[in-house]
């Protein structure tokens, strides 16, 4: 038994974290499919593991919530 109540997780849906990402600072074999872009939308796990990448921030909202993911952006 623990002294701290556990909540239920069925049913929730994992936090995840959008937050805009420079193209430049990417590995040359990423930006090198970004089209040519400045900036992307990176989706972050909340261990910070890249989960995707995407060229704007409407669609990183939608593709977490596709994946039954909860987005939050990052500043």
């Amino acid at each position: 038994m623990t002294d701290h109540p556990v909540l239920p997780t069925e049913g929730m849906r994992r936090i995840v974290y959008v937050r805009e990402v420079k193209a430049a600072d990417l590995p040359d074999d990423v930006r090198a499919r970004t089209g040519g872009l400045e900036h992307v939308y990176a989706i972050h796990g909340s261990d910070g593991e890249v989960l995707a990448l995407v060229p704007d921030r409407r669609q990183a909202f939608v593709v977490a919530r596709q994946n039954e993911m909860s987005p939050v952006s990052v500043h």
